[in-house]
């Protein structure tokens, strides 16, 4: 098969399962930076970029800056309200998502656990749209079961 052809059915694959996995419990399973993440693991299958360690690794560094960020700075704010232009529920949304992904960059760096699509991750938990523990606790389900189906596929397939 054509290395696109499988990149893409692979990619597709890996959102699929917990796509169905979030519409079957209705939790928040499926969020933007796990495309990104699937198409990492799909296109740089065995590579050092998909092992468990960095991917799970660097979001859940992402969920815990953004948390921070998010609770220390912006409160209960959230970008799923138009603020007006120079507010201070504004200001405290940039300064929480700048903060969050600052200390995930760093966080990765520290600790070798370099996944970009983690820089995502904060900004969502960061801006308020998935910003409780609870959430956050699921961000970092959801990409411990992206993993383990990549791994299953890897298996299946070798």
């Amino acid at each position: 098969m054509d290395d696109r052809v499988g990149t893409t059915l692979h990619t597709g694959l890996l959102l699929a399962v917990t796509g169905a996995l979030a519409w079957l419990s209705g939790l928040p399973l499926l969020f933007p930076s796990l495309g990104p993440s699937a198409f990492v693991l799909a296109l740089f299958e065995r590579s050092e970029a998909t092992r468990p360690r960095r991917v799970v690794g660097g979001h859940l560094i992402g969920v815990v800056a953004g948390l921070v960020a998010y609770h220390v700075v912006a409160g209960d704010s959230a970008m799923t309200v138009a603020y007006e232009p120079a507010s201070l529920e504004g200001l405290r949304l940039a300064t929480s998502g700048v903060l969050a992904t600052t200390a995930t960059a760093g966080g990765m760096l520290a600790t070798d656990t370099r996944h970009p699509p983690a820089c995502a991750t904060t900004l969502i938990v960061s801006l308020g749209l998935l910003s409780t523990v609870l959430e956050g606790a699921f961000i970092v389900l959801a990409v411990a079961v992206l993993v383990g189906v990549h791994r299953s596929i890897l298996a299946v397939t070798s």
